[in-house]
């Protein structure tokens, strides 16, 4: 039987930051929990950005980065703990704006409508429309996957194709789980309708966050490049698939299976990122300094 690899337990990201020029950081579940930042991890970046390292801050939000910036803002998020953001909201835009003039029946709430800003993309009704864009839920707070069985029905029967804008299934907000579009992308799979995906783990963010790296700052080699994240199937499988580090921070989306919701108990982590199908190379409780 092969020998299980555990990926290296820090309890800082101090330890290893001179390996690194550049830091990819997923937002949700890291840096805050919808509700508040979490400063200690604010602290981290700020403090990698110190000896001319960068920080890109790398989100499956639904939105453009700028629109970002200010939630990130009213949570406590210091501008100083990143150098820029690179956002599925932002890969979203260019994939609309290659289907120019085709109408779009749009599944999410009216916050995430600055997607759709400046662009050709005419809204319209599910009899209507060319395409679906999901971002999200209409009310996150109530519904459910199965409040839209219907509407995805119907557009299977037309075929049409949905776009996903965030394929991130659930995100912690203040301790409860609140359902992201990725839920309703996955039920649509289910049906057998196309989705295409915007966010990580997919290939096109990851190219639209390395050409925003190219265009400041020049090449970064893949060796220097290191994603922190607390999603094993978006932030981890992501980084692997790129062929970069990671760094899994426990007590995030995953904690309540990876650490009970108890005292972080490292064997514990262990055991439980053995079972998981895309390992880190690197793992801790929370991101830290």
């Amino acid at each position: 039987m092969a020998q299980v690899r555990h990926p290296a337990f820090l309890r800082g990201l101090s330890a290893i930051a001179d390996r690194y020029d550049l830091l990819l950081c997923d937002i949700w579940g890291v840096l805050h929990n919808g509700v508040a930042a979490f400063p200690a991890a604010c602290e981290a970046l700020t403090r990698f950005r110190g000896d001319g390292r960068h920080v890109v801050l790398l989100s499956n939000a639904p939105r453009p980065a700028h629109a970002v910036v200010g939630a990130l803002d009213r949570l406590g998020v210091p501008r100083d703990a990143y150098d820029g953001i690179v956002t599925s909201g932002d890969v979203t835009r260019e994939i609309i704006a290659q289907r120019a003039g085709l109408r779009v029946f749009h599944i999410g709430p009216e916050r995430d409508l600055p997607v759709f800003a400046g662009l050709d993309a005419p809204l319209a009704g599910v009899e209507d429309a060319d395409y679906a864009v999901c971002t999200g839920l209409a009310d996150d707070d109530r519904e459910g996957p199965q409040d839209y069985a219907q509407v995805l029905r119907r557009l299977r029967e037309r075929r049409l194709p949905m776009l996903c804008a965030n394929p991130d299934i659930v995100v912690d907000r203040g301790g409860r789980m609140i359902f992201c579009a990725g839920a309703i992308a996955a039920a649509y799979d289910e049906l057998g309708g196309e989705v295409m995906q915007a966010g990580k783990p997919h290939l096109a963010i990851y190219e639209a966050t390395m050409a925003f790296v190219r265009e400041r700052w020049g090449e970064v080699p893949r060796g220097r490049i290191i994603a922190v994240g607390d999603s094993i199937r978006t932030d981890i499988a992501g980084a692997n698939a790129f062929g970069i580090a990671s760094l899994f921070v426990a007590r995030g989306i995953h904690a309540g299976d990876a650490i009970a919701g108890q005292a972080f108990v490292e064997s514990d982590l262990h055991g439980w990122l053995a079972r998981q199908a895309e390992p880190p190379t690197f793992a801790g409780d929370h991101l830290a300094w």
